[in-house]
């Protein structure tokens, strides 16, 4: 329990030094741009390099990788026969920007601090940071490209979508530091040395940036479809991590470890670049934006609660 809130606590904390830092006018929108851009295109691809290289590879490609994977397509199945049934007038574009916001989680920018500061260790994020970007991004950003495309008339780049994981730095980083634990070629110290400085910025430039985007970014309103933002809510912060559980531990009969690592990536909330994704779009901005929030602030009980409980 008092590592929990101890870990709690440290992300609260660095999220609110990022806060204030906005509200004192020290940090603005540009200075959280250069910090998100930071994690992004330095920190984490050097983290998610020195996780993946130095891991065990039956940690990474465990059966975690497999309930993590089905209890992302549970949910977003839960939210598209719900939507089917009481929203049925939902676009397709909607759709998909709505199941993305019920099963795509936050495992990077809230992800990576909470495994480290939680569960102990980053490398729990592992196998759902891979799943996602390599399969669960791309290709919902092809069919948001092909809708798109039908909507406005144009030639859709189904091709480039299908590279979209070769363009992420951030895949790129974990696949190889991947090749490189699997081939067993050896890394020098002085490559280290850098890599793992880089990585060490990745986590508190992300909470830095947070805490920013709550200062500054305007408060969730009203906006997109008040049913649909409470029923992507309770389908991510309450049936995505029940379902990642009871795989777990009645279906994979998991270790304590395990369960709990999966559970608690289930329960975070809905990641921060979807609305980036559906804003690119044009379809249901505001529903994403109003989902992300509700999320974020339902998961961190939720999670707090789980880790003491499976404990």
């Amino acid at each position: 329990m008092q590592a929990v809130l101890t870990g709690v606590f440290t992300i609260a904390a660095v999220i609110f030094a990022g806060w204030l830092a906005a509200h004192l006018g020290l940090l603005d929108g540009s200075g959280r741009v250069a910090l998100s851009n930071a994690a992004f295109f330095l920190a984490s691809p050097a983290l998610l390099f020195t996780i993946m290289a130095r891991a065990s590879l039956g940690h990474v490609l465990s059966m975690t990788f497999a309930v993590s994977a089905l209890s992302v397509a549970v949910a977003a199945a839960a939210y598209l026969v719900a939507v089917q049934v009481w929203w049925p007038r939902t676009t397709a574009g909607e759709r998909v920007v709505g199941a993305m916001a019920s099963c795509y989680t936050n495992a990077g920018n809230l992800g990576l601090p909470i495994a480290a500061y939680v569960l102990g260790d980053v490398t729990w994020m592992a196998p759902i940071l891979l799943m996602q970007l390599t399969l669960l991004q791309p290709t919902c950003l092809t069919i948001l490209d092909l809708l798109a495309a039908r909507r406005d008339g144009r030639q859709a780049r189904v091709a480039t979508n299908l590279l979209l994981p070769l363009r992420n730095p951030i895949t790129v980083g974990a696949l190889t530091g991947l090749v490189v634990n699997v081939s067993g070629v050896g890394v020098p110290d002085w490559l280290w040395q850098p890599l793992d400085l880089l990585g060490g910025m990745a986590v508190p430039a992300m909470l830095v940036a947070f805490g920013i985007s709550l200062r500054l970014d305007p408060k969730p309103g009203r906006g997109g479809d008040a049913a649909q933002v409470w029923g992507i809510t309770a389908i991510k912060v309450v049936l995505h991590p029940a379902v990642a559980f009871v795989l777990s531990r009645f279906v994979f009969a998991l270790g304590p470890a395990e369960v709990l690592a999966v559970t608690v990536a289930a329960a975070l909330p809905s990641a921060q670049n979807i609305f980036v994704i559906s804003d690119r779009y044009g379809f249901a901005r505001l529903m994403a934006r109003d989902a992300i929030f509700w999320t974020t602030l339902l998961s961190v009980p939720v999670i707090i609660v789980l880790a003491v409980v499976i404990r």
